[in-house]
């Protein structure tokens, strides 16, 4: 991790979770972190998690990833304010119950679609322009899902993912074609697909919450200590796919 001592890191949907826990562990290992979310005095509770004596920052900033002109906004404040964007963690994702079949049910799941799809896109596209510029060999690293691989079989055991599955198989797709076109630019830009399985976060909805504890599941920090694994490869390492599954887990 030496080499990105004082290198700037965006981490989207750093509220909570597994963005609050890459926040705070990438601040930990000497970095510049621009915590990202919608929930912004929740961002502001992460910066006492850091310890005074750090050697890295923790700064935060109010912003949607489903928003273009706020990502574009934001990243460019990110360019002006810190010289840039060296490391990108897509950690901003949602979950909405129902099923694809329901009547009316056009809203939450295009809210999935815009944020773990389009809010990918936005910001990946963003940094990679702003590491690029710089002539910066960069890290994107997109927070990804074993249900972005492989459809489990829920019935009778957790209610339909519906959309949220097939955004994740889009953006390990999405994760191939940025590698391509990083690589068709002439930069040595890094990218990863990180893909859990069960976390106990708050992604999932209340009433699921104590179903989800009695299943074997990970912490959000364990999903933080493998971006710190991935960012601390060396530059001709490319770890394109990692999947971290809890002991015992059925899917």
């Amino acid at each position: 991790m030496n080499r990105w001592s004082k290198k700037t890191a965006v981490v989207t949907g750093a509220s909570s979770g597994i963005g609050a826990a890459i926040a705070v562990a990438l601040a930990k290992e000497g970095m510049i972190v621009i915590a990202l979310a919608r929930r912004v005095e929740r961002l502001e509770q992460l910066k006492t998690k850091v310890p005074s004596g750090s050697k890295g920052a923790l700064h935060v900033r109010q912003c949607d990833v489903t928003n273009e002109s706020e990502v574009k906004a934001t990243f460019n404040w990110v360019n002006a304010t810190f010289g840039g964007t060296d490391v990108l963690v897509n950690n901003a994702g949602i979950v909405r119950t129902g099923n694809l079949v329901d009547a009316d049910n056009t809203k939450p799941i295009r809210e999935v679609v815009e944020t773990n799809i389009m809010g990918v896109m936005y910001c990946t596209r963003e940094a990679f322009q702003s590491m690029k510029s710089r002539n910066a060999n960069g890290h994107v690293i997109i927070i990804n899902s074993i249900v972005g691989h492989k459809v489990p079989i829920f019935v009778g055991i957790m209610p339909s993912f519906n959309i949220y599955p097939g955004t994740k198989h889009a953006v390990s797709a999405m994760t191939e074609v940025f590698r391509q076109e990083f690589q068709e630019q002439g930069t040595k830009t890094k990218i990863t697909s990180i893909s859990p399985g069960v976390v106990e976060t708050e992604i999932f909805q209340p009433e699921h919450v104590e179903l989800i504890k009695q299943m074997p599941h990970l912490k959000s920090e364990d999903i933080a200590d493998a971006v710190v694994y991935v960012l601390g490869t060396p530059p001709h390492v490319q770890v394109h796919e990692l999947t971290i599954k809890p002991v015992g887990e059925k899917f």
